[in-house]
């Protein structure tokens, strides 16, 4: 016998509303003041009408008129401005959505919504919009009314096509498509002319528009596995792009980016390209990185030596079976990966033994120009050559007294550094056995300081007056530690530790929020120390080969921020060579997949 409900109530009015199981009135209660409502993993499969209606309704407590409980003060409400209703079971968003029309932040990500409401338009204040995680397979149109969007993360949904609208918000900085099922970009894409970071992985994109060369703001393009053939010449035009990753894709060629100058990375592994010429690396002054793995070069031009700046260069899987001997003089190469290659050209042992034995056997077959034995006649005193010495160290503003085997430097050549205000230190490959404390004097100006390939075994606390450094080399030292002084240099950026004596990487590393790459191959270190590298949100590089790590712990997965990590050359048994070798984004997966569950 069925019982019948939802009968007439006649006193149903003069009832207290029933409160959806799992948001308790206190937490609305709260967001009133707060104007920030948290209903994240709650398990909703809608959102309740008290939350669209938390600006409209009368409060239960103001339906008692008081004047003396001055902690509920319920007429002080705020307008809500971020929602959180991330991870639940939703499948809808309410048009009721209108009625809250202060939001700024709306986070819906990891749910079960295939669609949005056109109301959603009417949200003009918003400047944060997550969507991702869900089975969207559009875009309202209403969404170009949106002007004051920041932040766009539509990842991992079921997008076919992106309209033309999206180039109407043109404050947009942050833009993520990644994991969706896109063929093509619109090219009104071209109009986000505030646009920073722009993320296209893992769809089906075989082109990309000519217009994106017109995003001359952005910093960061991820187009990762994709179908691309070719990258349109305007993508040279980027004149801000530091970081531009096209692994996995179908690329028979480098792309031509002659106005690329703050281009740092270039990630091209996992491609078809055959060559690299003078004319694809021409343009590329300022790249530290490049990634060229698992593609079918045969060999690498001459013209490599161009990149004086190259600190990273992974040739890993590809058909090379000589290396040019111009490659000994980057000097500044720190890593150099052959794996993978039929190489003849350098013996096998020596390969064996790392970057600087490789970087050493090349140096040692350049023929040395002959020397100039004519008879100059009398030379002046000493004292006025070693004067002419002291003035051509410094070259617009650097100072460049590398390679000179001095176990102490002059003190004469401070002052002319100090008068050009020099930007850039260079004392590698001497023979110093301790600081030069004298390079404190330039601690105004100096950004980049390089001690490498020295015999130093201590950094004395007094560096923490460097306070302007962004890079640091002090590899091929000496050094067990660093003070915890150096905290201070909070705009360091990279520092290189490579072939030093360090046992673990030192703990005032982890207070440098702004470091992005940390080279350290090469040295004794036993463990990761992973809390502390989540303490660094903005590092990117991470070099541990060659140590004595015997144990990688899963956790190191979470380090989400890196996109390179190489640990090759350590005594552990997993992850093996095999997992190593696919790349650092599916290492991090595969660490994280062994995080034991709670």
């Amino acid at each position: 016998m069925s019982r019948k409900v939802n009968r007439f109530q006649p006193r149903a009015g003069f009832q207290k509303a029933e409160k959806q199981v799992g948001v308790p009135y206190a937490l609305i209660k709260q967001a009133r003041g707060s104007g920030q409502l948290n209903l994240s993993n709650r398990n909703l499969e809608e959102v309740p009408k008290e939350v669209w209606r938390i600006n409209i309704d009368v409060p239960e407590e103001g339906k008692t008129v008081s004047l003396d409980a001055a902690e509920d003060r319920w007429w002080e409400q705020v307008d809500l401005v971020k929602l959180i209703l991330a991870s639940n079971k939703l499948q809808t968003i309410s048009s009721d959505i209108t009625q809250l029309p202060a939001l700024s932040v709306l986070d819906v990500h990891d749910n079960a919504l295939s669609s949005l409401p056109e109301e959603i338009g009417e949200l003009v204040n918003l400047e944060k919009l997550n969507l991702s995680h869900n089975k969207l397979v559009s875009l309202p149109s209403e969404i170009s009314n949106l002007v004051n969007l920041i932040f766009l993360h539509v990842e991992h949904n079921e997008l076919c096509e992106l309209g033309d609208e999206i180039g109407n918000l043109n404050r947009l900085q942050d833009l993520d498509l990644s994991h969706n099922h896109l063929v093509s970009l619109p090219s009104s894409i071209g109009r986000l002319a505030k646009l920073t970071k722009l993320s296209i992985t893992n769809n089906r994109l075989q082109t990309l528009p000519s217009e994106i060369g017109q995003l001359t703001s952005v910093t960061i393009l991820d187009a990762t596995h994709n179908q691309l053939q070719y990258i349109p010449v305007q993508v040279g035009g980027m004149k801000s792009l530091q970081q531009l990753y096209l692994r996995h894709n179908k690329l028979q060629e480098l792309p031509e980016l002659p106005n690329c100058a703050s281009l740092k990375e270039l990630h091209v592994g996992n491609n078809q390209i055959t060559e690299v010429s003078k004319t694809h690396l021409q343009h590329l002054d300022s790249i530290s990185v490049l990634d060229v793995r698992d593609n079918k070069l045969k060999c690498l031009p001459d013209e490599i030596a161009l990149l004086q700046g190259l600190q990273r260069l992974d040739l890993t899987n590809n058909d090379i079976s000589s290396l040019p001997n111009e490659l000994g003089n980057l000097t500044s190469l720190k890593s150099l990966v052959v794996d993978g290659n039929p190489m003849r050209g350098v013996r096998r042992d020596i390969v064996n033994r790392g970057t600087q034995a490789i970087l050493k056997y090349l140096r040692s077959r350049i023929e040395e120009p002959a020397k100039d034995t004519t008879d100059s006649g009398p030379t002046e005193s000493g004292a006025s050559i070693a004067s002419i010495g002291m003035t051509s160290a410094v070259q617009g503003n650097s100072l460049d007294y590398s390679n000179k085997k001095l176990a102490t430097l002059p003190s004469t050549i401070y002052q002319p550094a100090l008068d050009a205000e020099v930007t850039s230190v260079n004392f590698s490959k001497n023979l110093l056995t301790e600081f030069p404390l004298n390079v404190l004097v330039l601690s105004k100006t100096v950004r980049v300081l390089n001690l490498g390939g020295n015999k130093l075994r201590s950094i004395p606390t007094d560096v923490k007056m460097m306070v302007h450094l962004t890079h640091l080399d002090l590899g091929s030292n000496m050094i067990d530690s660093l003070p915890p002084e150096l905290c201070t240099l909070v705009e360091l950026r990279e520092i290189v530790l490579s072939c030093n004596l360090l046992k673990e990487l030192p703990a005032v590393l982890y207070s440098l929020g702004k470091l992005e790459n940390i080279l350290a191959s090469d040295n004794q270190i036993k463990f990761v120390d992973v809390p502390g590298l989540l303490r660094l949100p903005a590092l990117s590089t991470l070099d541990l080969q060659n140590n004595d790590i015997m144990q990688v712990p899963p956790e190191l997965g979470n380090v989400t921020s890196l996109r390179s990590l190489q640990l090759s050359g350590n005594p552990f048994r997993n992850p093996r060579p095999a997992v190593l070798a696919k790349g650092t984004l599916p290492l991090l997966a595969y660490l994280r997949d062994k995080i034991p569950t709670p």
